[in-house]
């Protein structure tokens, strides 16, 4: 098991970051925010995760141990692999997902590849209890598909998710077009 890496970045693209750690070239797969923050030729350290299969090993880096702790937590739930575990940290930070799992926030997690309603449903049913009260889980309130025009639409205007969510379930019923549902929405969120 690799902990962490302490290297000079001297390759990056897509999503992983090669770090030259005493000659030796480690390729990590990272989040977008390790990407952004990080220059070629910059001194970094990653704290790890070390993943094992029959034909491959692979690293997982982050810059900070606890998203290290929350992407094992995720992995930990069947049917989330690190690949896709790394792909909802490309989408929220920590605290992000944290909330998400807390609030019930579906949404948030169907937009990720590989990440479907009912795996999306296990990520908050499994973590949850981990990291925040069991109470008030509401999975089946709001049609995802059905909505999903009005969520991108009210992310836009530069709300979260957890807005756009609290806003259609505050709305429900009324709105019959899509256009309307935005405007009540809007409305409702501009109190």
């Amino acid at each position: 098991m690799i902990g962490f890496l302490r290297g000079e970045i001297v390759f990056k693209e897509g999503n992983y970051i090669i770090i030259d750690v005493g000659g030796i070239g480690y390729k990590v797969f990272v989040a977008q925010d390790v990407i952004s923050k990080s220059n070629n030729n910059s001194h970094l350290k990653l704290f790890t995760y070390t993943h094992v299969r029959e034909d491959a090993i692979s690293l997982f880096g982050f810059l900070d141990s606890l998203d290290l702790k929350l992407f094992e937590d995720l992995i930990s739930v069947s049917g989330i692999g690190p690949k896709t575990a790394m792909n909802i940290f490309s989408v929220g930070t920590r605290e992000e997902i944290t909330q998400a799992i807390i609030s019930g926030d579906v949404v948030f997690f169907t937009g990720i590849p590989r990440l479907g309603k009912k795996n999306a449903q296990k990520i908050i049913i499994e973590l949850k209890s981990k990291l925040g009260s069991v109470e008030d889980l509401d999975l089946t309130k709001i049609d995802v598909k059905e909505n999903s025009e009005v969520i991108a639409a009210l992310r836009n205007f530069g709300f979260n998710n957890k807005e756009a969510l609290d806003a259609l379930k505050a709305i429900e019923g009324k709105g019959k077009t899509t256009e309307g549902k935005i405007r009540l929405a809007l409305k409702y969120l501009g109190k």
